[in-house]
């Protein structure tokens, strides 16, 4: 059976949010969005809930993290090569994010990152295809 994946974050302003993440292509499950929420989607099987912060603090009985002060998560999506990393990246600051670290070349994996504008860090990484094909057997 195939997972989804559904990551949740607290939002001050939805309409702002998803504003900011159209300008850098994501689109939205209109089945799935009111005044409170909607859902973005991230790729096949994956999502990422924008919750007002109201509505977010009715699913827990924890205090809401603010992610300007504070991490509570780092959302990780790969890409398909370093062009595609850094003009997400270009895209998110010409949105009004910021970049907290500079571009990281591992060799074999390359990232960089965005904090976006409720302080949530987004990590863009791609991989070289050498790496990709091996499987846990090669392992």
């Amino acid at each position: 059976m195939a997972s989804q994946i559904y990551v949740n974050l607290p939002v001050k302003n939805l309409d702002r949010s998803v504003r900011f993440f159209t300008r850098l292509g994501f689109t939205f499950d209109p089945q799935y969005t009111d005044e409170n929420a909607t859902c973005m989607v991230v790729g096949d099987n994956i999502y990422v809930m924008l919750l007002v912060e109201a509505f977010f603090k009715t699913f827990t009985p924890n205090p809401v993290c603010d992610a300007t002060k504070s991490t509570e998560v780092i959302v990780c999506l790969s890409s398909d090569n370093r062009e595609a990393v850094d003009e997400m990246v270009r895209n998110a600051v010409a949105a009004g994010a910021k970049t907290p670290n500079r571009p990281k070349d591992h060799g074999l994996m390359y990232q960089h990152g965005f904090q976006d504008l409720d302080g949530h860090l987004w990590e863009i990484m791609c991989m070289e295809p050498a790496v990709i094909s091996i499987g846990p057997e090669d392992v």
